[in-house]
């Protein structure tokens, strides 16, 4: 391994399992999306308690996809969290809709209620509340502020397959929700993505727009909308199928890892660990840290790499992006939790193969760090 990264940040968990699925698909001859699409499409709906589920090439796209079948565009608002990657917002920006950025609440780094329902305009159509690194937002305020002023919720649960909000899987409480495969997630497929939704008029234009907008009849297509070819492979599929026998295995170990650092940074000062409010369940895509102001996030993450930890910042606050800075005339600092948070917190290494021993090197050198 190499010497530089001896404890990864993160490492999927694959296994003779995903090869023998995918050694299946490729045997068939049926490459693209086909039955073994059609297969994980129905373990996630599932899992999640909806009755559609379509995967997609990324969780960007499926949130693409799902505000095109929505049809948002210009001169509509949505509310999007500030401290989220920016896919989040850029989706929005490529249906010509404006994303209004919302605070967050430091103890849980999810949307802010109270800061939402103050940016609800004449010209807000949807929200987008993230539930970061794997925690679920406080979905139930969030539905009423959405309810009260008649706004569609789509759940970016890209890092929450498996989390619960009070008894309801995540991605089942709003519209529709949309979830990521990516190699740093609960399950992977390598890159992919997946809707869930149980409202059958948004399912059928998801399906419409999925595939070019065409409509097979008699062998042939007639195309009936402009849309995109955001189709997974039945080979990424595959491996989906496998892990999601995995998931509630691979969950265990993650919580257990969590639990393990929990106990070990306590008292630590300088260091807050992150929280899981009563009634939710936490998948810890990532273990995010906050560190004190005092502290400089960058500079631990350059002592931790030298020790051979590799560790990262939680996520990016969108209105000091370039981009977000240039096209709504923000500054650092003007949405100021998410400041915080991006400036402050740390991922830590969490994946399935991470041993107690390494979760303890990892405190100890954070605990030099933060000291020096």
């Amino acid at each position: 391994m190499d010497q530089l990264r001896r404890i990864w940040l993160a490492r999927p968990e694959t296994d003779e399992a995903e090869i023998d699925e995918i050694r299946g698909v490729m045997q068939s001859g049926y490459l693209t999306q086909g039955p073994k699409v059609a297969e994980f499409e129905g373990l996630v709906a599932g899992r999640v308690g909806v009755g559609r589920a379509f995967a997609t090439t990324s969780a960007t796209t499926a949130l693409h996809l799902t505000l095109a079948a929505l049809g948002i565009g210009p001169g509509d608002e949505v509310l999007v969290p500030d401290f989220t990657f920016p896919a989040t917002a850029n989706v929005v920006v490529q249906q010509g809709a404006v994303p209004v950025l919302v605070d967050i609440d430091l103890a849980t780094f999810a949307i802010n209620v109270d800061d939402l329902a103050r940016k609800v305009t004449s010209s807000t159509r949807a929200v987008i509340p993230v539930h970061p690194f794997g925690l679920p937002a406080d979905m139930d305020p969030i539905m009423e502020v959405a309810e009260r002023h008649g706004l569609t919720v789509v759940e970016d649960a890209a890092c929450a397959l498996g989390a619960e909000y009070r008894g309801r899987p995540v991605g089942s409480i709003g519209l529709a929700g949309c979830f990521s495969f990516h190699p740093r997630k609960s399950i992977t497929t390598g890159e992919g993505g997946m809707i869930a939704t149980s409202d059958e008029a948004l399912a059928e234009r998801i399906a419409l727009l999925r595939s070019h907008g065409g409509v097979r009849h008699g062998g042939r297509f007639t195309f009936e909308d402009a849309g995109f070819n955001y189709r997974m492979s039945d080979i990424l599929a595959a491996v989906g199928v496998a892990q999601m026998r995995k998931l509630d295995a691979m969950l265990r170990v993650r919580r257990a890892i969590a639990a393990l650092y929990a106990r070990a940074l306590e008292g630590i000062s300088g260091v807050r660990t992150p929280t899981c409010p009563e009634g939710s369940t936490h998948t810890y895509q990532s273990y995010v840290v906050m560190l004190d102001r005092a502290i400089n996030r960058d500079a631990v993450i350059a002592q931790l790499a030298s020790a051979g930890i590799e560790t990262t910042l939680g996520t990016y606050a969108l209105h000091a992006q370039p981009f977000f800075a240039r096209a709504y005339r923000l500054s650092p600092g003007d949405v100021p939790n998410s400041y915080r948070a991006f400036e402050s917190s740390l991922a830590l290494p969490l994946h399935t193969g991470i041993t107690s021993v390494q979760v303890d090197e990892v405190v100890e050198a954070l605990k030099a760090a933060v000291r020096s």
